[in-house]
């Protein structure tokens, strides 16, 4: 007998759209296919045999994370297809934060009311952040709650398992005085931060999709641009030179998150002339009248990952990460001191 319920559907469920949304997104799941794939969507766990040669001592790395309040734009705008890319961003580019390879990533979807195609245009986006973080897709779970959630809302949450042979985990314990700091261009805001984003906008109430000029383009596609994946440039550039320590530079700005690559009595003086910052922080800045301070305390400020090298390396990993799509900059140096950054 075909499954179906007509009472749960009369309680808001209905389960032949989760299998509509399956079938509409597996074109999407097959393009994430890498070696070690086993299985296909649709069981009850996702398979992945990994390919263990070269590892003397393999260790796997985990990562969890969502896209946080950024999603009320995509729902403003009725655009679903860009938001799974920061779900993968969020958790594969913590993970290459201690070298490890992104192996495969799994997705949970909460939504008010299953439309399929809405799903499949959410998943599509994860599908393309996997195809970007060279890992797989291999299962994820959408899950219809009426009455917690309004019909045209939703929660993305995703899980990503790398590996990483255990002598070349990168820690901070060879991280000196006088290291230079790298830092990675961002696309933009990412996913952090948007809780003040859409107070200082008043996102509701705002027109997203006028041209604002300092930006080239609309509020609405500035801040709905994907965050930026790193893995494979970050995986090269720790294959040509030695990568002393990497932070993702996500919710807590410069303040927290770059301190959580360095040892105890270091900290990085960072210069704030060194590199470009988008035009859409100076806006966030003056309409929202923040401090500066509680800028680098928040968003990336245009630096979406930063690693620390040895000095005579910097120009080098700027070199190797413009062949590989990234812009770079050298923004500072570690110095002895315990305040964790230092603005100059």
């Amino acid at each position: 007998m075909k499954s179906y319920s007509e009472s749960y559907k009369a309680a808001g469920v209905d389960v032949t759209a989760g299998y509509e949304s399956v079938r509409l997104m597996k074109k999407d799941v097959e393009r994430t296919k890498i070696p070690g794939c086993i299985s296909g969507i649709g069981g009850f766990g996702g398979l992945f045999q990994p390919d263990l040669t070269g590892y003397k001592e393999p260790i796997l790395v985990s990562g969890t994370d969502g896209v946080g309040t950024k999603l009320k734009i995509a729902m403003l705008l009725n655009r679903h297809d860009t938001i799974g890319i920061d779900c993968v961003a969020m958790c594969v580019n913590d993970i290459i934060c201690c070298g490890a390879k992104p192996l495969f990533f799994l997705d949970y979807i909460a939504i008010g009311k299953n439309y399929p195609e809405k799903v499949a245009q959410i998943v599509k986006g994860v599908a393309d952040g996997c195809v970007a973080a060279g890992c797989a897709l291999v299962g994820g779970e959408t899950a219809e709650h009426p009455g917690m959630m309004a019909e045209d809302e939703y929660d993305i949450a995703g899980y990503s398992t790398g590996i990483v042979d255990k002598s070349k985990i990168i820690d901070n314990n060879t991280i000196k005085e006088g290291d230079a700091v790298v830092g990675i261009a961002s696309s933009g805001v990412h996913s952090n931060g948007f809780s003040l984003v859409r107070k200082v906008f008043n996102i509701n109430d705002r027109n997203l999709t006028s041209f604002v000029p300092e930006l080239g383009k609309s509020l609405g596609d500035t801040l709905l641009t994907p965050t930026r994946i790193y893995v494979k440039p970050v995986l090269e550039l720790i294959s040509k030179l030695p990568v002393k320590g990497i932070s993702h530079i996500t919710g807590g700005g410069f303040y927290e998150n770059i301190p959580r690559m360095l040892p105890e009595g270091i900290s990085a003086k960072i210069d704030k002339n060194s590199f470009d910052v988008p035009p859409i922080f100076a806006l966030i800045q003056k309409e929202g009248n923040i401090s500066e301070h509680d800028m680098f305390n928040t968003f990336n400020m245009g630096i979406g990952m930063a690693v620390v090298v040895d000095k005579e390396n910097a120009e080098k990993a700027v070199e190797i990460l413009g062949q590989n799509g990234e812009r770079a900059f050298v923004i500072g140096e570690t110095v002895k001191s315990d305040e964790g950054v230092i603005f100059a």
